[in-house]
């Protein structure tokens, strides 16, 4: 499914208590709310409304029908009238989608002369959305709360923002991983729990022999290869005589991709360890495919796989520019403390400032018979973020930092990989003490339009740890915060 196919069920609370004329109002204007916020330009899914709901049963089957219905994505629920909170707990006990308490209310002002009792009992918003906070706070819900008036253009942003939110977590929860090979051997951080990790956040995590790609590869024609040629040529500069080398990664594309499709996979990861059958580590080949929508991770890195397709699909359009990133190397001279990001060859040309260039060059690591292919370029400036999930060992650990892209402030000429050069919050050298605390991977995805609200919510409603390194962050009260925070998730 793509972004504009999911949408979001709106839920009214009210109660029989006010009488028919009531709640035919408070029924004609979600409906109204509904096709202004559809019509706001704001947010990237469809909401729907879908009842006021005055009872237990009401509400206990419009919950039982989202968490049937692929397409909905998450609920929205706002109480125009006060709506006693007990006939929500059956239908919140058994919600597995997404919640998003709208504490908003249809008039924005109190209006002065008009404003008696029958007003009053009509409009009582702040009345019936305390009553709904307190049961999801006693039931101890993950829930994102929106508080606010609903034509306001930026509540309609939030709004669409955790939207994006509840489609990363739709993906996750239907998410398969395509592993060639294991990981990178003795490599720590790239291992986890595949049984925790599909128990918490649905991926199904399964290896193919690299001897099954290379039987697939086999099997692709020249046909095929020239149509994607094409495509690259469109695309990207080639910058390189070796044109075989191209085509073998198109080769190597063209194969991955048909196993992904055919296994219903989103997101893969291999190694330079184990290349058996190959000539070329695939290098444009998954570049190309992470500019389709696909997750990916170097080194067997299945976790970081993940996270690139999910953090891709809240982005924009649902292929956002999210990217596998990997720290490499420090710019420590004062006022111009700068972190270099790459990787050997797979990083995701969606973030080029500039047309990618094709070239071939030697990898001086793995089993490469020839040299591969690659896209280089230089990533955007702009805000964004890294993030990195670990195994802790008992529970999972999401980690976010927020970071300033900048264009290199070198031009690098001998480095023939594609590179993002960023300023760390809350500076270079206190972030990389509160990153290694953390206990932060090598690997991250890099994202310039999934913001770590975004991500402490997805978090949130995932049931993990989220831990997050920003302007204000020190390495004293991180380490405080992680002292507490291993204290509270020991005692879940």
């Amino acid at each position: 499914m793509h972004m504009q196919d999911y949408e979001f069920w709106f839920v009214v609370g009210s109660q029989f208590l006010y009488g028919p004329e009531v709640l035919e109002t408070v029924a004609k204007r979600a409906a109204e709310m509904t096709e202004v916020l559809n019509a706001s330009g704001n947010l990237p899914c469809k909401i729907v409304y879908k009842v006021t709901a005055k009872t237990n049963k009401e509400i206990a089957d419009v919950v039982r029908e989202a968490n049937y219905d692929p397409r909905c994505a998450g609920i929205i629920t706002w109480c125009h009238t006060f709506s006693p909170s007990k006939m929500w707990i059956n239908g919140f006990v058994d919600l597995q989608k997404p919640y998003c308490h709208f504490a908003t209310q249809y008039n924005r002002e109190i209006p002065n002369e008009e404003i008696d009792m029958d007003f009053m009992n009509l409009n009582q918003a702040a009345h019936g959305d305390r009553e709904h906070g307190f049961i999801a706070a006693r039931l101890r819900m993950p829930r994102k709360i929106i508080a606010g008036y609903w034509q306001d253009e930026e509540v309609q942003k939030r709004l669409g923002r955790w939207m994006r939110v509840a489609v990363g977590v739709a993906v996750s929860r239907d998410l398969k991983v395509m592993r060639f090979g294991d990981n990178m051997r003795e490599v720590a951080v790239t291992e986890g729990d595949k049984v925790e990790v599909q128990a918490k956040l649905g991926w199904q995590v399964n290896t193919w022999a690299v001897g099954d790609l290379v039987k697939v590869m086999h099997e692709v024609t020249d046909a095929e290869i020239d149509a994607l040629m094409e495509v690259y040529r469109a695309s990207y500069e080639i910058a390189t005589d070796d044109i075989d080398a191209i085509r073998y990664q198109a080769r190597e594309e063209i194969a991955i991709k048909k196993m992904l499709d055919a296994e219903g996979c989103k997101a893969f990861s291999n190694t330079f360890q184990d290349l058996y059958g190959m000539e070329q580590l695939p290098g444009l080949a998954s570049q190309h495919l992470m500019a389709q929508g696909y997750g990916y991770g170097g080194e067997g890195d299945w976790k970081v796989a993940a996270m690139t397709a999910i953090l891709k699909a809240m982005g924009e359009g649902g292929n956002g520019c999210s990217l596998f990133m990997e720290d490499y190397t420090y710019n420590l001279v004062p006022g111009a403390e700068y972190s270099l990001g790459a990787h050997m060859l797979e990083v995701c040309p969606c973030c080029a400032a500039e047309k990618p260039r094709i070239e071939t060059h030697p990898l001086g690591i793995g089993m490469n018979e020839k040299d591969p292919a690659r896209l280089v370029f230089e990533g955007k400036p702009g805000k964004a973020i890294v993030v990195s999930l670990i195994d802790m060992g008992g529970r999972l650990r999401l980690i976010c930092q927020d970071i300033e892209c900048v264009k290199p402030i070198l031009p690098m000429p001998n480095l023939p990989v594609a590179r993002v050069m960023w300023k760390a919050l809350p500076s270079l050298t206190t972030g990389v003490e509160c990153w290694i605390t953390a206990g932060g991977a090598h690997h991250t995805v890099l994202s310039y339009d999934v913001t770590a609200e975004q991500m402490h919510d997805w978090a949130n409603i995932m049931g993990i740890e989220f831990v997050h390194i920003g302007k204000d962050t020190t390495p004293e009260g991180l380490e405080h915060d992680l002292f507490l925070a291993d204290l509270a998730w020991k005692l879940k």
